[in-house]
């Protein structure tokens, strides 16, 4: 499987892998504003979104509290339906997600 270009972009050097690894997978890329980090994932298509931000959180926020207080957005549109699998909601190899704060907070 070759990795899509907009996976690389300034991307960890570690994958985080979802799945069994029987199945076949695809590489989808997390960015998070709030610490400025992106994450490559490697998982199969049928992934619930809300999957997907959990493990990503847990990768790039350790310190986040609640999972509840997040949102993902793919293509500048929120996920609204976050049991859909990746690929309902829109994604498919080379997607990027952003995963952001749902409110708003000041900067000081």
């Amino acid at each position: 499987m070759s990795t899509p270009f907009t996976a690389a972009l300034r991307s960890r050097p570690d994958v985080l892998r979802l799945g069994t690894g029987a199945e076949p997978l695809i590489t989808v890329r997390v960015q998070v504003p709030e610490v400025w980090d992106t994450l490559r994932v490697d998982l199969p298509a049928d992934t619930p979104v809300y999957t997907l931000k959990e493990r990503a959180l847990e990768v790039l926020m350790p310190d986040a509290p609640y999972a509840e207080d997040f949102l993902m957005k793919i293509g500048g549109w929120e996920v609204l339906n976050e049991n859909a699998s990746v690929t309902e909601a829109g994604g498919k190899s080379g997607s990027i997600f952003v995963l952001t704060g749902r409110r708003r907070r000041p900067v000081r």
